[in-house]
């Protein structure tokens, strides 16, 4: 498989799990563009999206940090 083929996983974002909820929320592209929902999907191109308007400055970048299951 060639290297631009490579299929990469598609990240999900589900706020309700998120530690810094509430916290970050005003902060974070998936409330400005979108209000907090409870999951989201994103395939790679749209991550890669989100991550190019957030270091440009567009909207905040993706304050995501999840809660970590195995403690």
């Amino acid at each position: 498989m060639k290297s631009s083929e490579r299929r990469e996983p598609a990240v999900i974002i589900d706020c309700d799990s998120c530690v810094v909820r509430g916290l970050a929320c005003g902060d974070c592209v998936v409330s400005v563009l979108l209000g907090a929902p409870p999951a989201l999907e994103l395939d790679v191109s749209e991550q890669r999206a989100i991550d190019a308007l957030g270091r440009a400055g567009i909207v905040p970048r993706l304050r995501l940090e999840p809660v970590d299951k195995t403690a």
